[in-house]
């Protein structure tokens, strides 16, 4: 573990240094902030819905923002191959680097916590606090699983502009899949139900936690880092 830490650090520390970390944490705060308030004080309506339900749709172009460069930079910079020289494992460096995207995510969704403190103190009831671990707990799997998704997809292209349209394409697929099921054959509605984040989330954002979905999460995250892996180790032998 000590290897993936040392990747991990140097990953995270990277991130401060580039002028998109700053651009993508300042426009994601500006844009959900200005919505969701504005949606707030129209309908006033005391909950956080408005702010979990926008979530998603936001996390396709801010997922891939932040997964571009993961791989893509390392191949075309040529680092990609010195880096696979050191004593280290594909999953080691990809949980590394994946590891220090989650964190980068994490700061974006503790960053969000003010609104939750305005609501709570506009509302005359307050919030549940259950609803609120759980809708941010759903959230924080979301962006984990699209994490993978934009982490695999950057293992696959050296161009950074054709990473963010592949993510943002694939985890607009996962986010909308769910939801268009109805227009395909009865037999492969349940697939695609299961397949599409749509259920899993909203189910969590209402204050359940379903074990079924916290599957859900970890086998996508696991089965789109293990795509990494495969990725990066045939890129090693090419």
């Amino acid at each position: 573990m000590s290897k993936v830490f040392a990747i991990f650090k140097r990953e995270f520390r990277m991130f401060w240094m580039s002028p998109i970390a700053y651009i993508v944490l300042t426009v994601f705060l500006a844009v959900v902030t200005w919505l969701f308030l504005a949606t707030f004080f129209i309908q006033e309506n005391g909950s956080l819905n408005g702010l979990f339900s926008m979530l998603p749709m936001a996390f396709v172009l801010v997922i891939p923002a932040l997964t571009m460069r993961q791989w893509a930079e390392e191949k075309k910079s040529g680092t990609v191959e010195l880096l696979m020289t050191k004593p280290l494992t594909e999953w080691e460096v990809v949980l590394g680097k994946y590891l220090a995207t989650a964190a980068f995510l994490l700061v974006l969704l503790v960053l969000t916590l003010p609104l939750s403190l305005t609501v709570h103190s506009l509302s005359q009831t307050g919030l549940d606090k259950g609803v609120l671990f759980t809708s941010y707990l759903g959230a924080l799997l979301l962006g984990l699983m699209f994490l993978a998704v934009g982490s695999w997809v950057s293992a696959m292209t050296e161009n950074q502009i054709v990473a963010f349209i592949l993510g943002v394409l694939g985890i607009f697929f996962f986010t909308i899949v769910g939801n268009i099921s109805v227009l395909f054959a009865a037999k492969w509605t349940l697939l695609l139900e299961f397949i599409g984040v749509s259920d899993h989330y909203s189910t969590l954002a209402r204050g359940v936690i379903d074990t079924r979905d916290l599957v859900y999460f970890a086998t996508m995250v696991f089965f789109f880092l293990y795509l990494t892996a495969r990725t990066v180790e045939s890129r090693k032998w090419a």
